[in-house]
């Protein structure tokens, strides 16, 4: 179906990919990883035919149609919403137009070949092109009022998923996307998650999201060492795998068939559990088949991230009442809020507009004035906030050093020595110490705010969307460190693993009031009853 034949890129003196040959085939879906700067997006882009490469080629198997998720979020701007997503098949649009083209100058002449093109047409199912699109963009969050208005006057989040319906429209035969799930929210996640999961076609995904990746996935193509291997199963196999690789390795005393059978247990672990999905029978078959030297152990790195408290909190951490918030315009994001946080709770905050959970954080912290209620932290409680905007933490152009330093306590936490050690364990080491804080990537950013974080030593922690910019490996290590972490955590993320994961209770803020529960993440989005109350708050359905 689609192939790269003995592609490498090279960049000046450095080597993204080296000789790369790889096949995708139909019926499967490959999770593409690396670490960040591995060429990720860059290999997309090689496939779509954005880029070129520096030799090799990229072969897609004649009148097969390729669809990718569009990046440029105001490529579209002069058309209409549901055009933009009959847009995406290109052979279909190309006919529409063209029928509409010589209807506009009907005569004798032309109706031949009108004929001749409604018989293309409607093979092409080009009549129910208009519904199909508008059930796509229904399924992804796109309200009928919305569907014949121009991609100009939608707001920038809502664009992201006409361009993804576009991706999605017509059935392509080779589907590429990179980050399909940013600014999606977990109702829309979740139908993306099984409108792919029974996906026949090819599918080649770029995501952090690694429920995402599990739910879809049924090979991993890891770039590592400038090559690209691929692996039977979801992205949670690919990386215990891995670790199982790298720890026999690290046990060379062990005999083979001791080897063997730890490999046998994880495997069939593994496919007792494969997605019920059309492919989980095919794809327990190719666990089985799993031989110990086709995994190999990763060059990834993993920051060390551990949080701990200067003080123990008391029973009372945060008190609130009738907290309301609205926009610059009136909208109202929340309203009707009132929250006891006691200790040992870990709740994530949900809403299904992201500038509520926002601003719920930025009351909490003294940034922003609620319009209405009020709330009390507990005397013993002192708290740490990443938000999900830390720009005005970076204006300033000193060394990361100097940058991490202005939170340091201690004589000897302001020593060289020990900010190197500390931002060595975020993976900044040697002269990366040194880099300027003002022209840090959006990761590296995290990464540094992480580090603030651990050096304040809060006993609660306040985390908007912590996984954006982050690559698989920080998220991982965040992830589990915040498992374990003694204190409090108040949290948002559209990572449904670190929700699941981390939360203990879930608190959903509506224009209509709150809904508070103590359950798992996975209990309470699949709670019936839940969801006719959250349907009811927020007025559609979700």
């Amino acid at each position: 179906m689609l192939s790269v034949s003995n592609l490498s890129v090279q960049f000046g003196k450095r080597v993204l990919f080296d000789e790369v040959n790889v096949s995708f085939t139909p019926g499967n879906c490959y999770g593409i990883i690396g670490a960040n700067g591995a060429g990720k997006s860059t290999f997309l882009k090689i496939l779509a035919g954005k880029d070129d490469p520096t030799s090799g080629q990229v072969l897609l198997e004649p009148g097969k149609r390729m669809s990718v998720l569009e990046q440029n979020h105001n490529a579209n701007n002069q058309h209409g919403v549901l055009e933009t997503v009959v847009m995406g098949n290109k052979p279909l649009f190309e006919i529409k137009q063209e029928i509409d083209a010589l209807y506009a100058d009907y005569s004798d002449e032309n109706a031949e070949r009108i004929g001749e093109l409604q018989v293309v047409f409607e093979e092409m199912n080009g009549w129910n092109a208009d519904s199909d699109a508008a059930a796509l963009l229904s399924n992804l969050g796109i309200t009928e009022t919305l569907h014949y208005s121009q991609m100009a006057d939608i707001d920038a989040k809502l664009k992201v998923r006409v361009l993804l319906a576009q991706a999605l429209f017509g059935n392509p035969d080779v589907l590429v996307m990179d980050e399909p799930t940013n600014n999606l929210d977990y109702d829309t996640i979740s139908w993306l998650e099984r409108f792919l999961a029974n996906y026949e076609n090819t599918v080649i995904v770029v995501s952090h999201d690694r429920h995402f990746l599990d739910a879809v996935c049924t090979h991993i193509a890891d770039i590592d060492f400038g090559k690209i291997n691929l692996y039977s199963g979801n992205y949670s196999f690919w990386y215990e795998s891995s670790q199982l690789a790298a720890r026999q390795r690290a046990q060379q005393n062990k005999k083979a068939e001791d080897k063997a059978k730890e490999l046998q247990e994880f495997i069939q672990r593994f496919s007792a559990n494969v997605a019920k999905s059309k492919q989980a029978t095919s794809r327990k078959k190719m666990l089985e088949k799993l031989k110990i030297e086709d995994i190999k152990p990763s060059s990834r790195r993993y920051p060390a991230l551990i949080f701990e408290t200067e003080r123990e909190a008391g029973n009372q951490i945060l008190h609130a009442e009738r907290l309301q918030a609205s926009t610059e315009d009136g909208e109202i994001l929340f309203k009707n809020i009132d929250i006891n946080l006691a200790k040992g709770d870990k709740a994530v905050i949900l809403s299904k507009d992201s500038r509520a959970s926002t601003a719920f954080f930025e009351i909490l912290k003294g940034h922003k004035k609620a319009d209405a209620g009020s709330f009390q932290w507990g005397v013993t409680t002192n708290q740490s906030y990443l938000p999900a905007d830390n720009s005005s933490f970076f204006e300033t152009d000193i060394s990361l050093v100097d940058w991490l330093r202005q939170w340091a306590k201690t004589e000897e936490e302001k020593e060289e020595v020990y900010l190197r050690g500390f931002l060595g364990k975020m993976l900044f080491s040697g002269e990366e110490a040194l880099k300027k804080s003002s022209v840090l990537s959006g990761g590296e950013k995290v990464r540094c705010m992480l580090s603030r974080m651990m050096m304040l030593k809060a006993n609660v922690l306040m985390i908007d969307e912590p996984t954006n910019h982050l690559d698989l490996e920080s998220i991982t290590a965040f992830n589990n460190s915040l498992k374990i972490f003694k204190g409090n955590i108040i949290f948002t993320t559209h990572d449904h693993q670190f929700a699941q994961t981390v939360a203990n209770r879930v608190i959903e803020l509506t224009p209509s009031g709150v809904i508070d529960r103590y359950l798992s993440f996975e209990e309470y989005m699949s709670d019936p009853a839940i969801r006719e109350l959250r349907e009811k708050y927020y007025a559609v359905p979700v």
